[in-house]
């Protein structure tokens, strides 16, 4: 199964909520009124694309039925197909563009950022890219061996201390095993938690003191993942987050279990921050660079064959 197939799978929720009922509205009017417009903006709501995101979409499609000056409720699908392409933004990859370049994962646990390092790390090794991780989540005993696992079913190297060392320290050691062994990414799991922002802060910039002085010139990227089943109060947690930290891109995981993944639309317009990975399962396969066209369609599209 293709991942584009997997995506319509993963979306067939957030497709029932929305999507899958928006053809019976449409047929349901014989004209454009408030009426219709005030179904659409239920049927947003539930799809869990946001209040202020809802408001956007559907002020821009009434400024596109005025100039195209159309009448046909049925023709309003693909006007609203091309309204939310330009709503969730282009493309953006990731910049990794220096040898080695860096990637920072962050997130509260419980979002899946240990499973989103192994995948990432997977499919940048199916890139051809040469992967090394720095297991710099000491706060937590168990954090490097759940790692190491996913390590090993991605084949990177990983490289730890013991529960407690100073994740500086970790980061330290990973960059010179990076650049020993020809390394390509560094890709650096950190301590899931935001109870404390201060100390949040303080550790990420220790950090990146560590790689701005050994590798000056790398691309480093900041990642923050997000459980899409979470909805609005993911971006919530991510507007936290992005008080605490320089977010450079975000993953979003569980996109397959949940009728929420609306969200993605409002995550780049109230957040400006661009989604750069996307999980469906729980297959080391099954997270992929975001491709914004692939996600409206798989919506539009969810579940047909």
């Amino acid at each position: 199964m293709s991942f584009f197939q997997k995506l319509k799978q993963g979306l067939l929720k957030t497709k029932n909520a929305f999507f899958g009922k928006i053809d019976g509205i449409l047929r349901s009017f014989v004209r454009i009124d408030e009426d219709l417009f005030e179904e659409l903006e239920e049927l947003l709501i539930t799809a869990d694309v946001g209040v202020e995101t809802t408001e956007y979409i559907l002020d821009a499609l009434r400024e596109r039925i005025k100039d195209e000056r159309e009448k046909d409720p049925e023709k309003i699908k693909t006007l609203l197909f091309e309204i939310l392409m330009d709503t969730v933004g282009e493309r953006e990859a990731l910049r990794i563009n220096t040898k080695p370049s860096v990637i920072f994962v962050i997130g509260v646990n419980g979002v899946g950022k240990t499973t989103s390092i192994g995948k990432i790390s997977a499919e940048l090794k199916r890139q051809g890219k040469k992967v090394v991780v720095a297991a710099a989540d000491t706060f937590r005993a168990a954090a490097a061996d759940q790692l190491a696992v996913w390590c090993d079913r991605a084949g990177v190297d990983l490289i730890r201390q013991g529960a407690g060392a100073d994740p500086a320290s970790v980061v330290f050691d990973a960059i010179s095993a990076t650049k020993s062994r020809g390394g390509d990414v560094l890709i650096v799991d950190t301590a899931g938690r935001l109870h404390n922002k201060k100390n949040l802060m303080d550790e990420l910039a220790k950090m990146s003191r560590v790689i701005a002085r050994e590798l000056p010139d790398a691309d480093v990227e900041t990642l923050l993942v997000l459980d899409a089943a979470t909805g609005q109060n993911g971006i919530s947690q991510a507007k936290e987050f992005k008080n605490a930290a320089d977010i450079t891109g975000l993953i979003l995981t569980k996109l397959d279990g949940t009728a929420k993944g609306g969200m993605i639309l409002s995550v780049k317009r109230e957040l400006g921050i661009p989604v750069k990975f996307i999980g469906v399962g729980e297959q080391i396969d099954d997270m992929k660079p975001f491709d914004p066209e692939e996600y409206v369609k798989a919506l539009f599209e969810a579940g047909d064959e």
